[in-house]
């Protein structure tokens, strides 16, 4: 995917034979279909200015040719500065196996990876484009062998790509506090305007230390006014303890909670169904989020409905796309809808409907009840135009995005 996605059009301009959705359609067994219809959408400094009866007359507007406007996509867990795309193929190696043995791994590769990353990470933000999404959240390696020489090199490929696309930064110890010695760079990473969270890295089974190392992230953020992002890949009794300690910590300092979030969590998908409940209310109390890139291997599932049912703020991301950590991953965010709606069967027009949300960071044109509750004067014109009817078909089918916008500047893809 090389294409380098350049805005054809900004500042001030007028969308026409737009299609939006308007409402649910339904019958005696429930909502069966979405109603849509066709409008003309102004554009103005990167909002929504207008949504007014469609104008197919208009000459000075820029024909949308009835294709479906959506929010754009959020990928909310991703790693941009670290990725083998644009390299030749290369699967999963069978040599290594743990976390442990790919930090060494690490540490043998980063070096020479550094000296392409501003141009692989353009690349991937490309990848992510097409597909629809606008916006990540970004891990960015702080550790003993690159110091923040990663973190420099992702800045200059979002510097470069600024005008359709950004991203919010974590800076995430992927050697470990302790395991490797980086305790240091995190507090020089920490200060630094750029970076809105701090992460971690499985505390038991790599820092081996729970409450030693989520102190310390929770101290940071707290003498930082950052946001917390930890990777836990632990399960099991130690995985349950990193989650529930950072969830006690955060009640007792509120001015973390819904800026507090846990990635992978992958402790949560071994529950009971009591555990499950105990956890998620504990989660919502803490206004402690999920971050998932849901994974299904093993027949095990994570358990996202009950987590969303209990008021769980759960974000979604792709996390590995072609690189040396994972053989898969593809940055589409469209298939990690369609995944979850497979996966736990959530196949109604209604259910994909609501499944838009997670891509999306939890918009969606219409509210659970049908009413039109997007796009709407003032919002940012963070937009996707894409070959489907409706956002249900979007979801089933992956349809494809033809367009994009980011703070109202247009690109088409063709």
């Amino acid at each position: 995917m090389q294409t380098n996605y350049k805005a054809t059009a900004k500042g001030n301009y007028t969308l026409k034979n737009v299609r939006l959705e308007t409402g649910f359609i339904e019958d005696e067994s429930g909502i069966i279909g979405t109603k849509t219809d066709l409008f003309s959408v102004k554009i103005k400094d990167g909002k929504i200015a207008k949504v007014s009866v469609n104008n197919p007359q208009l000459t000075d507007a820029i024909d949308a040719k009835g294709l479906l406007m959506l929010p754009a996509f959020k990928d909310m867990h991703v790693h941009l500065d670290k990725t083998l795309y644009c390299l030749p193929w290369q699967a999963l190696s069978p040599k290594r196996r743990t976390v442990a043995d790919m930090i060494a791994y690490e540490q043998e590769i980063i070096p020479e990876l550094l000296k392409t990353s501003v141009e692989r990470g353009e690349q991937l933000i490309n990848l992510l484009q097409h597909y629809g999404t606008t916006f990540a959240r970004t891990h960015f390696n702080v550790d003993t062998t690159s110091g923040l020489k990663s973190l420099e090199n992702l800045e200059k490929a979002l510097e470069n790509k600024k005008e359709t696309f950004s991203a919010e930064l974590v800076a995430f110890p992927q050697h470990g506090l302790y395991y490797t010695d980086s305790a240091s760079l995190m507090k020089e990473a920490a200060q630094l305007k750029s970076v809105a969270f701090v992460g971690g890295l499985d505390p038991f089974s790599i820092d081996k230390n729970i409450e030693k190392a989520i102190d310390f992230t929770v101290q940071l953020a707290l003498d930082n006014n950052k946001g917390i992002d930890i990777h836990l890949h632990d399960s099991g009794k130690e995985g349950m303890r990193t989650i529930e300690y950072l969830a006690e910590l955060t009640i007792k300092n509120p001015q973390l909670k819904g800026k507090t979030y846990v990635s992978h969590a992958f402790a949560l998908a071994h529950l009971s169904k009591s555990e499950e409940q105990e956890i998620a209310e504990k989660l919502a109390e803490a206004k402690v989020g999920i971050v998932s890139s849901v994974p299904f291997r093993n027949k095990v599932a994570m358990p996202i409905p009950s987590l969303v049912k209990n008021g769980v703020e759960v974000l979604i991301g792709n996390d590995n796309v072609q690189d040396y950590w994972s053989t898969f991953g593809t940055g589409n965010m469209l298939q990690k809808a369609n995944l979850i709606s497979e996966l736990y069967g959530l196949e109604t027009e209604y259910n994909l409907s609501r499944n838009l949300g997670f891509v999306t960071k939890n918009i969606t044109p219409l509210d659970n009840k049908g009413n039109q509750q997007w796009p709407k004067t003032g919002d940012n014109a963070d937009i996707v135009l894409i070959d489907a009817s409706c956002s249900a078909e979007a979801v089933a089918r992956m349809s494809p995005v033809l367009a994009l916008a980011h703070k109202g500047n247009l690109v088409w893809k063709n």
